[in-house]
């Protein structure tokens, strides 16, 4: 699996051990078998709002945002691209506040959320939904955290 982390804007710095966290919860997510890349943007909401309103149409920032990438072919000893994942500091911080959690913690919570969108999971319907939290909670489990979904 090759990780690029780019941090843009945003406090994201006063997270200990940025790196290692991403990759903690990218391995955590993805097969063992995966061997794809995969691009982490952190910003702030001014950026994410832009985002958010170029992409989706929405004019407003969000807590992350998945960008699947298409299939393609991959040339010899290259790895094909699994997408990106965008997320916005302030949303994310308040967010983590307003939940009584840490930001360390919600923001683990979201890039798994983001990698399942990226291996093609959603939450359109109530059964995707359900199957989906469920594997979130499987997966932060494992990582020592307690289900983000309960009150």
């Amino acid at each position: 699996m090759t990780v690029t982390l780019e941090v843009e804007a945003g406090d994201w710095q006063s997270i200990a051990d940025l790196d290692a966290l991403v990759k903690q919860v990218t391995a955590a997510t993805l097969p063992a078998n995966e061997n794809r890349s995969i691009h982490f943007l952190l910003t702030d909401d001014e950026a994410m709002r832009e985002i958010n309103r170029e992409w989706r149409g929405k004019d407003k920032p969000t807590n992350v945002l998945s960008f699947p990438a298409a299939p393609q072919p991959v040339p010899h000893g290259e790895v094909a691209h699994l997408g990106d994942l965008v997320l916005a500091w302030e949303t994310v911080s308040s967010e983590a506040t307003s939940q009584g959690k840490t930001v360390e913690n919600h923001t683990r919570h979201l890039l798994v959320h983001g990698l399942l969108h990226l291996l093609g999971f959603d939450h359109e319907t109530d059964p995707d939904a359900e199957l989906m939290e469920q594997k979130e909670r499987d997966i932060l489990s494992g990582l020592g955290i307690a289900d983000p979904y309960q009150s």
